[in-house]
Protein backbone atom coordinates (compact mmCIF):
# COMPACT_ATOMS: atom_id res chain seq x y z
CA UNK A 1 0.00 0.00 0.00
CA UNK A 2 1.40 3.67 -1.12
CA UNK A 3 2.19 5.75 2.26
CA UNK A 4 -0.36 8.38 1.35
CA UNK A 5 -2.67 5.71 0.52
CA UNK A 6 -2.41 4.59 4.12
CA UNK A 7 -2.56 8.10 5.85
CA UNK A 8 -5.66 8.56 3.97
CA UNK A 9 -7.11 5.12 5.63
CA UNK A 10 -6.18 6.42 8.81
CA UNK A 11 -7.06 10.12 8.90
CA UNK A 12 -10.57 8.59 7.72
CA UNK A 13 -10.96 6.24 10.52
CA UNK A 14 -9.91 9.37 12.72
CA UNK A 15 -12.40 11.77 11.57
CA UNK A 16 -15.27 8.90 11.64
CA UNK A 17 -14.40 8.10 15.73
CA UNK A 18 -14.30 11.40 16.48
CA UNK A 19 -17.60 11.78 14.71
CA UNK A 20 -19.33 10.29 17.87
CA UNK A 21 -17.80 12.91 20.19
CA UNK A 22 -18.74 15.77 17.72
CA UNK A 23 -22.02 14.90 17.44
CA UNK A 24 -22.87 15.34 20.67
CA UNK A 25 -22.27 18.72 20.38
CA UNK A 26 -25.01 19.11 18.13
CA UNK A 27 -27.37 17.40 19.87
CA UNK A 28 -27.18 19.38 23.39
CA UNK A 29 -28.46 22.53 21.10
CA UNK A 30 -30.85 20.74 18.51
CA UNK A 31 -33.46 18.54 18.61
CA UNK A 32 -32.17 15.45 17.94
CA UNK A 33 -35.22 14.61 14.90
CA UNK A 34 -34.66 18.51 13.49
CA UNK A 35 -30.48 18.01 13.52
CA UNK A 36 -30.95 15.04 11.24
CA UNK A 37 -33.48 16.62 9.18
CA UNK A 38 -30.76 19.15 8.82
CA UNK A 39 -28.01 17.39 7.98
CA UNK A 40 -29.84 15.08 5.70
CA UNK A 41 -31.46 17.95 3.98
CA UNK A 42 -27.83 20.20 3.18
CA UNK A 43 -26.05 15.94 1.99
CA UNK A 44 -28.91 15.92 -0.28
CA UNK A 45 -28.90 19.43 -1.46
CA UNK A 46 -24.90 19.09 -2.28
CA UNK A 47 -25.12 15.58 -4.20
CA UNK A 48 -28.12 15.32 -5.77
CA UNK A 49 -27.96 17.72 -8.34
CA UNK A 50 -24.53 15.90 -9.33
CA UNK A 51 -25.23 12.40 -8.59
CA UNK A 52 -28.39 10.46 -10.22
CA UNK A 53 -30.12 7.19 -10.37
CA UNK A 54 -32.25 5.85 -12.62
CA UNK A 55 -36.04 5.51 -12.45
CA UNK A 56 -36.13 1.96 -11.50
CA UNK A 57 -33.44 2.46 -8.40
CA UNK A 58 -36.03 5.18 -6.90
CA UNK A 59 -38.14 2.70 -5.19
CA UNK A 60 -35.42 0.67 -4.04
CA UNK A 61 -33.34 3.86 -2.43
CA UNK A 62 -36.60 5.01 -1.08
CA UNK A 63 -36.91 1.80 1.06
CA UNK A 64 -33.53 2.49 2.04
CA UNK A 65 -34.26 5.83 3.18
CA UNK A 66 -36.63 3.62 5.78
CA UNK A 67 -33.85 1.22 7.47
CA UNK A 68 -30.23 2.70 6.67
CA UNK A 69 -31.27 6.77 6.91
CA UNK A 70 -34.36 6.94 9.41
CA UNK A 71 -34.34 4.21 11.33
CA UNK A 72 -30.60 3.70 11.31
CA UNK A 73 -29.38 7.17 12.25
CA UNK A 74 -32.85 8.26 13.78
CA UNK A 75 -32.00 5.34 16.53
CA UNK A 76 -28.05 5.98 16.57
CA UNK A 77 -29.04 9.61 17.33
CA UNK A 78 -31.36 9.12 20.51
CA UNK A 79 -29.04 6.71 21.79
CA UNK A 80 -25.98 9.20 21.15
CA UNK A 81 -27.52 12.09 22.98
CA UNK A 82 -28.24 10.08 26.22
CA UNK A 83 -25.03 7.87 26.50
CA UNK A 84 -21.19 8.78 26.28
CA UNK A 85 -19.80 8.88 22.97
CA UNK A 86 -17.30 6.48 23.80
CA UNK A 87 -20.17 3.88 25.09
CA UNK A 88 -21.79 4.12 21.80
CA UNK A 89 -18.80 3.81 19.93
CA UNK A 90 -18.40 0.64 20.91
CA UNK A 91 -22.00 -0.12 21.16
CA UNK A 92 -22.59 0.70 17.62
CA UNK A 93 -20.09 -2.10 16.83
CA UNK A 94 -22.68 -4.80 17.45
CA UNK A 95 -23.90 -4.35 13.45
CA UNK A 96 -20.96 -6.46 12.03
CA UNK A 97 -22.08 -9.19 14.01
CA UNK A 98 -25.62 -8.31 12.99
CA UNK A 99 -24.29 -8.20 9.19
CA UNK A 100 -22.66 -11.53 9.57
CA UNK A 101 -26.38 -12.88 10.99
CA UNK A 102 -28.67 -11.71 8.21
CA UNK A 103 -25.65 -12.77 5.87
CA UNK A 104 -26.10 -16.16 7.14
CA UNK A 105 -29.76 -15.84 6.62
CA UNK A 106 -30.07 -14.30 2.87
CA UNK A 107 -26.76 -15.83 1.53
CA UNK A 108 -26.48 -19.07 3.65
CA UNK A 109 -22.85 -17.77 4.43
CA UNK A 110 -21.52 -20.79 7.10
CA UNK A 111 -19.96 -20.13 10.15
CA UNK A 112 -16.55 -21.34 11.00
CA UNK A 113 -15.98 -21.79 14.50
CA UNK A 114 -13.66 -18.98 14.62
CA UNK A 115 -16.31 -16.67 13.36
CA UNK A 116 -18.74 -18.09 15.96
CA UNK A 117 -16.32 -17.41 18.44
CA UNK A 118 -15.98 -13.98 17.46
CA UNK A 119 -20.18 -13.10 17.89
CA UNK A 120 -19.83 -15.11 20.96
CA UNK A 121 -16.85 -12.53 22.28
CA UNK A 122 -18.35 -9.14 20.73
CA UNK A 123 -21.64 -9.82 22.15
CA UNK A 124 -20.07 -10.79 25.44
CA UNK A 125 -17.90 -7.28 25.54
CA UNK A 126 -21.27 -5.55 24.70
CA UNK A 127 -23.41 -7.29 27.77
CA UNK A 128 -20.04 -6.31 29.53
CA UNK A 129 -20.24 -2.46 29.20
CA UNK A 130 -24.08 -2.14 29.43
CA UNK A 131 -23.97 -4.08 32.53
CA UNK A 132 -21.79 -0.97 34.09
CA UNK A 133 -23.22 0.87 36.61
CA UNK A 134 -22.73 4.05 34.95
CA UNK A 135 -25.45 2.82 32.31
CA UNK A 136 -27.92 2.41 35.05
CA UNK A 137 -31.20 2.76 33.97
CA UNK A 138 -30.26 3.95 30.67
CA UNK A 139 -31.36 0.25 28.81
CA UNK A 140 -33.65 1.88 25.95
CA UNK A 141 -30.86 4.06 25.02
CA UNK A 142 -28.31 1.17 24.56
CA UNK A 143 -31.36 -0.56 23.05
CA UNK A 144 -31.36 2.34 20.47
CA UNK A 145 -28.10 1.54 19.48
CA UNK A 146 -28.47 -2.18 18.94
CA UNK A 147 -31.46 -1.48 17.07
CA UNK A 148 -29.67 1.47 14.50
CA UNK A 149 -26.76 -1.66 14.17
CA UNK A 150 -29.56 -3.46 13.09
CA UNK A 151 -30.63 -1.35 10.96
CA UNK A 152 -27.46 -0.88 9.73
CA UNK A 153 -27.11 -4.01 8.81
CA UNK A 154 -30.38 -4.87 7.00
CA UNK A 155 -28.72 -1.54 5.19
CA UNK A 156 -26.37 -3.72 3.88
CA UNK A 157 -28.80 -6.62 2.46
CA UNK A 158 -30.75 -3.90 0.69
CA UNK A 159 -27.28 -1.95 -0.91
CA UNK A 160 -26.26 -4.96 -2.12
CA UNK A 161 -29.63 -6.32 -3.99
CA UNK A 162 -29.68 -2.83 -5.53
CA UNK A 163 -26.64 -3.60 -7.60
CA UNK A 164 -23.88 -1.26 -8.85
CA UNK A 165 -24.90 2.54 -8.38
CA UNK A 166 -22.66 5.33 -7.52
CA UNK A 167 -21.63 5.83 -4.05
CA UNK A 168 -22.27 9.15 -3.78
CA UNK A 169 -25.56 9.48 -5.88
CA UNK A 170 -26.86 6.55 -3.16
CA UNK A 171 -25.42 9.25 -0.07
CA UNK A 172 -27.47 11.96 -1.86
CA UNK A 173 -30.62 10.49 -3.13
CA UNK A 174 -31.13 8.54 0.41
CA UNK A 175 -30.44 11.87 2.03
CA UNK A 176 -32.87 13.39 0.12
CA UNK A 177 -35.71 10.82 0.57
CA UNK A 178 -34.85 10.91 4.35
CA UNK A 179 -34.79 14.32 5.04
CA UNK A 180 -38.90 15.12 5.19
CA UNK A 181 -39.41 12.07 7.07
CA UNK A 182 -36.87 13.81 9.90
CA UNK A 183 -38.25 17.05 9.24
CA UNK A 184 -41.88 15.91 9.20
CA UNK A 185 -41.60 13.73 12.51
CA UNK A 186 -39.44 16.84 14.13
CA UNK A 187 -42.54 18.67 13.52
CA UNK A 188 -44.91 16.21 14.90
CA UNK A 189 -42.51 14.72 17.76
CA UNK A 190 -40.34 17.81 19.19
CA UNK A 191 -40.83 21.62 19.95
CA UNK A 192 -38.42 24.86 20.46
CA UNK A 193 -37.32 24.22 17.26
CA UNK A 194 -36.78 28.04 16.76
CA UNK A 195 -35.75 28.90 19.68
CA UNK A 196 -33.13 26.23 19.10
CA UNK A 197 -31.76 27.70 15.93
CA UNK A 198 -32.05 31.10 17.46
CA UNK A 199 -30.22 30.55 20.26
CA UNK A 200 -27.60 27.86 18.83
CA UNK A 201 -23.65 28.64 19.09
CA UNK A 202 -20.44 28.44 16.99
CA UNK A 203 -20.59 24.62 18.73
CA UNK A 204 -23.91 23.08 17.38
CA UNK A 205 -23.25 24.66 13.46
CA UNK A 206 -20.01 23.73 14.10
CA UNK A 207 -21.14 19.81 14.28
CA UNK A 208 -23.63 20.32 12.04
CA UNK A 209 -21.15 21.34 9.12
CA UNK A 210 -18.75 18.33 10.01
CA UNK A 211 -21.03 15.23 10.03
CA UNK A 212 -22.46 17.25 6.56
CA UNK A 213 -19.05 18.09 4.77
CA UNK A 214 -16.39 16.14 6.36
CA UNK A 215 -18.24 12.75 7.69
CA UNK A 216 -20.84 12.57 4.90
CA UNK A 217 -18.80 13.96 2.51
CA UNK A 218 -15.54 14.15 2.61
CA UNK A 219 -14.35 11.28 4.17
CA UNK A 220 -16.20 9.17 1.21
CA UNK A 221 -14.43 11.32 -1.17
CA UNK A 222 -10.71 9.65 0.38
CA UNK A 223 -12.62 5.87 1.34
CA UNK A 224 -14.39 4.83 -2.24
CA UNK A 225 -11.70 5.24 -4.19
CA UNK A 226 -9.12 3.13 -1.64
CA UNK A 227 -11.98 0.75 -1.82
CA UNK A 228 -11.52 0.75 -5.58
CA UNK A 229 -7.58 0.38 -5.41
CA UNK A 230 -7.21 -1.90 -2.84
CA UNK A 231 -8.60 -5.67 -1.72
CA UNK A 232 -11.57 -4.94 0.59
CA UNK A 233 -10.29 -7.55 2.95
CA UNK A 234 -6.48 -5.26 3.28
CA UNK A 235 -8.99 -2.07 3.75
CA UNK A 236 -11.72 -3.05 5.95
CA UNK A 237 -9.71 -4.24 9.13
CA UNK A 238 -8.97 -0.34 9.06
CA UNK A 239 -12.43 0.22 10.45
CA UNK A 240 -11.45 -1.49 13.42
CA UNK A 241 -9.85 1.47 14.52
CA UNK A 242 -13.54 3.78 14.48
CA UNK A 243 -14.47 2.85 18.09
CA UNK A 244 -11.08 3.13 18.96
CA UNK A 245 -11.05 6.63 18.10
CA UNK A 246 -14.61 7.00 19.42
CA UNK A 247 -13.36 6.04 22.78
CA UNK A 248 -10.16 8.75 22.32
CA UNK A 249 -12.55 11.39 21.07
CA UNK A 250 -14.88 10.97 24.38
CA UNK A 251 -11.85 11.08 26.96
CA UNK A 252 -10.11 14.15 25.08
CA UNK A 253 -13.45 16.35 24.04
CA UNK A 254 -16.06 15.04 26.22
CA UNK A 255 -14.22 14.43 29.34
CA UNK A 256 -15.78 10.91 29.76
CA UNK A 257 -13.89 8.02 31.50
CA UNK A 258 -13.18 4.56 30.89
CA UNK A 259 -13.19 1.89 33.82
CA UNK A 260 -11.78 -1.56 33.93
CA UNK A 261 -14.84 -3.34 33.18
CA UNK A 262 -15.89 -0.76 30.15
CA UNK A 263 -12.60 -1.42 28.90
CA UNK A 264 -12.67 -5.23 28.94
CA UNK A 265 -15.46 -5.50 27.34
CA UNK A 266 -14.41 -2.39 24.88
CA UNK A 267 -11.71 -4.91 24.27
CA UNK A 268 -13.78 -8.00 24.19
CA UNK A 269 -15.79 -6.39 21.84
CA UNK A 270 -13.30 -5.13 18.99
CA UNK A 271 -11.76 -8.70 19.52
CA UNK A 272 -14.77 -10.72 18.47
CA UNK A 273 -15.73 -8.05 15.55
CA UNK A 274 -12.24 -8.19 14.53
CA UNK A 275 -12.50 -11.93 14.28
CA UNK A 276 -15.56 -11.51 12.44
CA UNK A 277 -14.44 -8.66 9.60
CA UNK A 278 -11.39 -10.99 8.78
CA UNK A 279 -13.24 -14.23 8.25
CA UNK A 280 -15.88 -12.83 6.99
CA UNK A 281 -16.88 -13.66 3.37
CA UNK A 282 -17.86 -10.92 0.52
CA UNK A 283 -21.64 -11.60 1.00
CA UNK A 284 -21.64 -9.94 4.47
CA UNK A 285 -19.39 -7.07 4.26
CA UNK A 286 -20.63 -4.16 5.51
CA UNK A 287 -21.09 -0.80 4.26
CA UNK A 288 -18.84 1.91 5.51
CA UNK A 289 -21.60 4.11 5.86
CA UNK A 290 -23.61 2.66 8.39
CA UNK A 291 -20.87 3.80 10.75
CA UNK A 292 -21.21 7.41 10.14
Amino acid sequence: MRFFDLLGLLLVQVLWGFHWAVLKFGLKEFPTLLLMGMRFAIVAALLCPFFRISRKQLLPVFGLSLTFGTLNFGLMYAGVAHLDASTAAIIGQAQVPFAAILAAYFYNDRFGWRRLAGLALSFLGIILIVGEPRIGGNFIWVACILGSALAAAFGNIQIKALGPINSFALSGWIALFTAPQMLLASFCLESGQWQALANSTWRGWSSLCYTVLVVSIGTYYLWYPLIRRYPVNQVMPFTLLVPVFGVVSGILMLGETLNLRTLLGSVATIAGVATIVLRRPDAGKPSPSART
